[in-house]
């Protein structure tokens, strides 16, 4: 038996495996796979959309913020939907799959809006409630699939894999806005195409109905997405990455500012997400693993301190090549991706019970989607008013006050080397480590004597234990 951090039974983990006989599990390779192809088509847009509505539109940075911030917490709602769905049906493969195909096709309303600000924000509100529904249950898949004591490095495999496609898709939309003398329709059918190959490969390459075994003698739960709220730890995971997330001012917003700085031709600007998904994609999997090993709190800490020092270097002097500053802002923002997007939920996911892990992680992530999304509308705000640079000493001061707040919220998480509460770390019941635990837990029952149960002239027989 294996205790859990708040005092419930969870089910034994699997043994642990050690050296070249592990191996990722298949499913996450298959949902890798639909996230990379899916954020090929993603990315193409996102690579484009800032340059698109401030220098082509010419929306203020007002206006941008409050899209950015709808692109961030539009689908929050539908995203606790999808969590309670997968979770009361234990379907995640098909709820996910709404997402998807809802994310494809509002490629083609950005298409159809044109110049229209109110379609362009239905379209974006579109994408994000696909993107709301589909997180959720993909990252329940990826935790009911793997390992406990492996969380970190099956995140960190599953986002290498789909921040590839955020690699490729800003390469494919600069190749096709130079091969057209910039026509942003072109860039957008593009990516429906490729929206729809993610759909037929989930279709295709993900299992299917998945029900998560039952921990003996506990009735199954019923997969209520606010059921998570009940448990302490959760909550002050919750709190800590919605105060990080109320911090964040996004990356739109730090690509314009380097624009602005620098004086970027508006070419290149694409290409500015590629720097930040390269060392992503470098650095996902060797942080998840240490996460795994040293524990996931610090890295997830760790990782917004790089993003401080990401507006730090923003609001350093002017001095030195351009090229140095890119490159510096550029990987502080990988580093800041690969120790906090899947390390949060391999942080979060050991906490939840498996019947309702889905609904749990939506709470999770629309929490922090929320959060951003004020971010962003804040920062929009202030840099209106005040201008950039005073808006970005803002941020920075606010970061710094979550930093410490996050500190201060988070739990020891059940990853974390040496405590008696890791999944992975048999604990012997009859010996409780924790007397707030032991008192919480039911008595252990006696057996019964054998030589009382049998008759004259019969042995004792004895029974294998099951425990």
């Amino acid at each position: 038996m294996y205790l859990a951090t708040t005092g419930r039974r969870a089910a034994p983990a699997p043994p642990p495996t050690t050296g070249a006989g592990r191996r990722v599990p298949a499913a996450v390779l298959a949902l890798g796979t639909v996230s990379l192809v899916t954020d090929v088509s993603s990315e193409m847009v996102s690579a484009v959309l800032p340059l698109y509505l401030v220098l082509g539109l010419g929306l203020s940075p007002l206006q941008f913020g409050f899209l950015d911030g709808l692109m961030s917490g539009a689908g929050a709602i539908v995203r606790l939907l999808g969590g309670h769905l997968a979770d009361r049906g234990h379907r995640y493969k098909h709820v996910a799959g709404i997402g998807y195909a809802v994310s494809a096709c509002s490629r083609l309303g950005l298409l159809l809006a044109g110049g229209a600000t109110g379609g362009i924000a239905a379209a974006l509100a579109a994408d994000r409630v696909g993107k709301g529904i589909r997180t959720a249950p993909r990252d329940a898949l990826i935790t009911l699939n793997s390992p406990p004591g492996e969380l970190g490095r099956s995140f960190g495999v599953h986002r290498a894999m789909d921040t590839t496609g955020a690699l490729l898709g800003p390469l494919a939309a600069f190749a096709l806005l130079w091969a057209t003398a910039g026509a942003y329709d072109a860039v957008f059918v593009a990516s429906f195409c490729f929206g729809l190959l993610g759909v037929l490969l989930l279709v295709l390459y993900v299992p299917g109905h998945h029900r998560p075994p039952a921990t003996p003698g506990q009735a199954p739960p019923r997969g209520k997405a606010f059921g998570a709220l009940r448990d302490p730890a959760f909550r002050r995971i919750l709190w800590a990455a919605a105060l990080l997330g109320g911090a964040t001012i996004g990356d739109a917003f730090v690509y314009l500012l380097l624009q602005r700085r620098l004086g970027l031709d508006p070419g290149w600007f694409p290409l500015l997400p590629l720097g930040a998904a390269a060392g992503y994609l470098l650095l996902a999997v060797p942080v998840g693993r240490i996460a795994d090993r040293v524990g996931r709190r610090l890295p997830f800490l760790y990782g917004h301190l790089a993003l401080l020092g990401a507006y730090l270097v923003l609001l350093a002097p002017a001095g030195g090549p351009a090229s140095l500053l890119v490159a510096a802002v550029l990987a502080l923002l990988g580093i800041f991706y690969a120790a906090t997007d899947g390390v949060l939920m391999a942080l979060a996911g050991p906490v939840l019970p498996a019947g309702g892990r889905a609904g749990g992680l939506a709470v999770l992530q629309t929490g922090q989607a929320l959060a951003r999304m004020l971010a962003a509308a804040g920062f929009g705000a202030a840099w209106t008013v005040w201008g950039p640079r005073p808006a970005l000493w803002g941020a920075t001061a606010v970061l710094l006050a979550a930093l410490a707040g996050g500190w201060a919220l988070l739990p020891r998480d059940p990853g974390a080397p040496g405590d008696p509460s890791d999944p992975g770390v048999p604990c012997d019941p009859c010996d409780p480590c924790d007397p707030a635990t032991s008192a919480a837990l039911p008595a252990p029952a006696v057996p019964p004597d054998p030589a009382a149960a049998v008759g004259p002239g019969q042995s004792p027989t004895r029974e294998r234990s099951t425990s």
